[in-house]
């Protein structure tokens, strides 16, 4: 048996006609790039998120440095993010010539850490960006808190979690702006890469589709100096048609995740870090595990919110021990990956950012392990 990580050819089987008919109707239209599909599916997904304003642009990456852009930052400025994510976060303030202020993360959810976040709150704080990692919002509360009081635009990063919640309140809504990633392995993929900007300012979304056509309004008009951020429209066309099913995906993957929880627990003796959620806590130490240990993801907002598990990340306690249990499940067919091998602080390119205490971040590095959330693991050997 073989159990990818992903199997794209199998989740777009039962649409796979609805997907055919929109490149057709694309193809028939003559328009491929910001056309009607991207204006329809720009009015959907602000409709399925609740946003006042949802601009489409080219990919994730570039919807965080559209972000960052239209609130100021540039060189000189500092952004605070987390150390532990994908580097597109920290990229897109490096390629503004700010500077990222990185901070640690929470043992519980593996989400920046807020306290962090409002100690390194500086006169040359720019922007937050609050990265809702794998699937689980951060804790939004003391951040917006702090960035209220200091007149500090909050950028979201919701690439890994479209549909997620913290206490009822959708990513993506809750910031200055939401950052979105459209990229294929996501809950909601392209065929290829589209990314989402969302916001309730008017003057920042205006602002956000001119950058994204080289800074016009008009053609050829030039007001700002942007690029080629544009979302082309047979991304767009099908994104519509898998929009349509996305509820029902987040719900089957919700279930997923309960079944693997009790698989894990049944089989691997797996538990959970922590008893109740530390993000607002005074608990700030990773605990002690025994080697070989397997910890769950912890749902931080369970009962007030939702989790979209983009992606199921266990923990495998002890120098080696994450390795010995990728092989074994390697032998077995099953495919994992590792999100992520090094953390922000850690890589070459940020090598004068670094300062600070990245205890957590640094073991997630070293013992978190992704699951296929799509399968029975096999009992531990």
């Amino acid at each position: 048996m073989k159990v990818p990580m992903l199997d794209l050819v199998a989740e777009h089987a039962p649409y796979r006609g609805e997907l055919l008919a929109a490149f057709e109707r694309v193809l028939d239209s003559g328009r491929f790039v910001l056309g009607p599909e991207v204006e329809a599916f720009e009015r959907e997904i602000a409709t399925w998120i609740g946003a006042q304003h949802a601009i489409g642009v080219s990919n994730g990456s570039d919807a965080l440095l559209l972000a960052l852009q239209a609130v100021g930052v540039g060189p000189g400025d500092e952004v605070i993010c987390p150390t532990y994510t994908f580097f597109a976060t920290a990229g897109a303030v490096a390629r503004l010539g700010a500077k990222p202020v990185f901070v640690d993360s929470a043992e519980c959810c593996y989400n920046l850490r807020a306290d962090q976040v409002v100690a390194k709150i500086g006169p040359k704080t720019k922007a937050i960006i609050a990265v809702h990692l794998f699937g689980q919002c951060a804790d939004m509360d003391p951040i917006l808190k702090a960035a209220t009081k200091h007149g500090i635009p909050v950028i979201e990063d919701v690439a890994q979690a479209l549909g997620a919640k913290d206490k009822g309140r959708q990513a993506g809504t809750m910031g200055t702006l939401g950052t979105f990633s459209f990229f294929p392995s996501k809950n909601l993929g392209t065929l290829g890469e589209g990314g989402l900007v969302t916001t309730r300012d008017s003057s920042l979304a205006e602002k956000i589709r001119k950058l994204r056509v080289h800074g016009a309004k008009q053609k050829y008009f030039h007001e700002l100096v942007g690029g080629n951020f544009r979302l082309h429209e047979i991304q767009a066309a099908f994104l519509r048609v898998k929009l349509r099913h996305l509820h029902e995906a987040l719900q089957k993957r919700r279930t997923a995740a309960a079944r693997l929880v009790e698989e894990l627990q049944s089989k691997w003796r797996a538990t959970f870090p922590v008893d109740q959620c530390v993000c607002e806590g005074e608990r700030h130490t990773l605990a002690q595990a025994t080697p070989g240990a397997v910890l769950l993801p912890y749902a931080c907002q369970k009962g007030v919110g939702e989790h979209t598990w983009n992606q199921f990340v266990i923990r495998v306690t002890g120098p080696g021990k994450r390795e010995e249990t990728r092989e074994r499940l390697a032998q077995d067919g099953i495919q994992t990956e590792v999100y992520y091998p090094r953390a922000m602080h850690q890589q070459e390119c940020f090598a004068q950012s670094k300062g600070g205490n990245f205890l957590s971040a640094e073991t997630f590095c070293k013992e978190t392990l992704a699951l296929p959330l799509h399968c029975q693991l096999p009992s531990q050997r």
